[in-house]
């Protein structure tokens, strides 16, 4: 199987650097600056489930020809997603699959108008992991969970193909019959601790410990789980007191990558998480001002750092 793996970052590196380790014929697409790093030094990754270094890993950048892909994996920001579908579109066969791991629900829509429903997949990832200053992967948590499937939830040749092709690596790919609501469990989890983190300018846990800190988490919970099920989500019933019971069990300095993002003055998704649920509330007609205040605190950051 020919996997095309859209950029080698902390998550496209490490998931398809595990594949390649595994013998699985795996092309990068990436830009400029990262193609010299790579030809210079190749794929180097350090995790806790073993290190790898690959040299000379296939590389293409974007317009440059190459054979048939029977599988895409998409992992870019939200933010990259538009030039990302474009550097693609010349790579889509008619065979061809894109399996998406960004957080969030909106690429989705992004996806399917430019490639059409049958060609997209649900995915998503469970990972700690960056980019160090010479374009290494670090990995540094025991979760490295790669999670796809058919949005119907079918088991159709074609991800039983992709089953067979992923079993077998040093990272934990795993097929799920429930994709798609195992990605909005994902996005109101994501949603709730990157806003409350960087609303705090926080890890985790003394947000937590302060009682006015847990009721700003619990309410973000509520109102982003609302819009969800408004909108037709298929959230499973008690997820909301199931994702308080996680944040008060994650680590005490955990901390969100938009968080993260912030402090290293970077580029964030606030529109793809909270502008996404805002403008959903407003079609719908409902309040959600704590989110409101995220996600203003969020475009505030925008205006004044970026």
């Amino acid at each position: 199987m020919r996997i095309l793996t859209v950029g080698a970052g902390a998550i496209g590196g490490y998931f398809g650097g595990r594949l390649l380790e595994k013998g699985e014929d795996v092309t990068f697409l990436v830009r400029e600056k990262r193609k010299q790093q790579l030809v210079q030094d190749g794929l180097s990754v350090e995790s806790i489930h073993g290190n790898m270094k690959i040299a000379n890993p296939k590389i293409i950048t974007a317009g440059e020809k190459a054979e048939e892909f029977d599988v895409i994996l998409l992992s870019t920001k939200a933010y990259h997603l538009q030039g990302a579908i474009e550097d693609i579109r010349t790579y889509v066969s008619e065979k061809t699959v894109i399996l998406p791991l960004l957080n969030g629900i909106a690429h989705m829509d992004a996806l399917i108008e430019a490639f059409g429903e049958e060609k997209v997949l649900g995915g998503l990832c469970f990972i700690e992991t960056t980019l160090d200053e010479n374009g290494k992967v670090i990995q540094t948590s025991p979760v490295h969970d790669f999670v796809f499937g058919e949005r119907s939830g079918e088991k159709t040749e074609r991800i039983l193909k992709l089953q067979q092709a992923f079993s077998g690596t040093k990272a934990n790919f795993r097929l799920s019959d429930h994709i798609e609501q195992e990605m909005w469990h994902k996005y109101l989890f994501i949603s709730t601790l990157s806003g409350v983190t960087s609303l705090f300018r926080s890890p985790i846990g003394p947000i937590r410990e302060q009682g006015y800190g847990l009721a700003t988490v619990k309410e973000v919970l509520k109102e982003a789980s609302a819009v969800m099920r408004s909108i037709g989500a298929p959230l499973a019933e008690g997820i909301e007191e199931a994702q308080v019971q996680k944040v008060n069990e994650i680590g005490y300095e955990m901390k969100s990558s938009l968080q993260r993002d912030m402090e290293k003055q970077q580029p964030i998704e606030a529109d793809h998480f909270f502008g996404y649920l805002l403008e959903k509330a407003k079609d719908l007609s409902l309040e959600a001002p704590v989110i409101a205040a995220v996600y203003s605190n969020l475009k505030v950051y925008e205006k004044n750092s970026l």
